[in-house]
């Protein structure tokens, strides 16, 4: 991807230079949990399962001393590709908004390391990366995406990150729009099974909209490079409900996903690359 020369944002807190405390064990197990409810989306947008367990997280955590973590000079490369990603959305978003009318209110991106204290409670690495709509901020450790290519077979890459903040922008974007509220009133009135498709919807469409924002960028910014959408598609498909639970348990249980399929997450975001419209969103939830 091609990044370099983006102004810098006011809206990234780099939280990486001051250690984030230890957890206690039972953190772990909630953040393999939190990883089979919101691995890679890890978004408080999915409803009050994942809150809950990000509060629960906290409860668990033990009050440490925080002390200064030198960056080295990789670190702060990324931190300023992070940025160059985030600035992109900024710049996409707020087109794309006052196109149709409306105003973007720019969220914050908070990278962290260990441990990290949300407006949706204590959260830890091994949460994923989330987005959180009680501060409007995307948490991210930078050290996730590691895991994702180790742990979980995606290729890595530079595009695999901005397809990952793009999702969780995606998050905020349907805060602002009101889908993710109206979406938790629904799953409050229905049945687990309904609800998870429901909320398998709103990752989808989150899929979706990290394609619209790639889409315009390239028209944009020509920021593509070759293999960047594959990388994209890799971590797509990595993170899917059925991936995950072949990879944890060794069998599949569909009406437990709450994320979509490989093949979903790949198509949706391929769909969004491809159209760039932003109107096109709603069809996750009519599938």
């Amino acid at each position: 991807m091609k990044w370099e020369g983006r102004r810098k944002s006011d809206n990234l807190e780099d939280r990486r230079g001051i250690s984030g405390g230890k957890v206690a064990a039972g953190g772990g197990i909630i953040g393999i949990i939190v990883l089979l409810i919101a691995m890679f989306s890890g978004n408080g947008d999915t409803g009050q399962l994942l809150q809950e367990g990000l509060q629960q997280m906290q409860q668990q955590q033990q009050a440490s001393q925080t002390e200064a973590v030198p960056l080295s000079e990789e670190d702060k490369q990324m931190g300023e590709f992070v940025n160059a990603v985030l600035v992109d959305t900024e710049d996409i978003w707020k087109k794309i908004f006052e196109d149709n009318g409306m105003t973007y209110e720019e969220p914050k991106l908070v990278l962290f390391r260990d441990g990290v204290q949300t407006g949706c409670g204590g959260a830890t690495s091994q949460s994923g990366p989330f987005y959180c709509p009680a501060d409007r901020k995307v948490y991210m450790d930078l050290g996730f995406f590691e895991e994702l290519r180790t742990r979980f077979g995606a290729k890595g890459g530079d595009f695999a990150i901005a397809y990952v903040i793009a999702h969780e922008i995606g998050h905020h974007v349907q805060n602002l729009l009101g889908t993710s509220g109206e979406v938790h009133q629904q799953q409050q009135q229905s049945s687990e099974k309904d609800a998870n498709k429901l909320s398998v919807s709103l990752e989808l469409q989150a899929d979706y909209y990290a394609g619209v924002w790639a889409h315009h960028d390239q028209k944009l910014n020509h920021m593509l490079e070759e293999g960047d959408i594959d990388e994209a598609l890799s971590a797509a498909h990595a993170v899917g409900d059925d991936a995950i639970q072949k990879k944890m348990r060794g069998t599949v249980m569909p009406d437990s996903f709450t994320h979509g399929t490989s093949e979903q997450r790949m198509y949706w975001f391929r769909k969004g690359f491809e159209t760039g419209s932003f109107r096109g969103a709603s069809a996750t939830f009519n599938q």
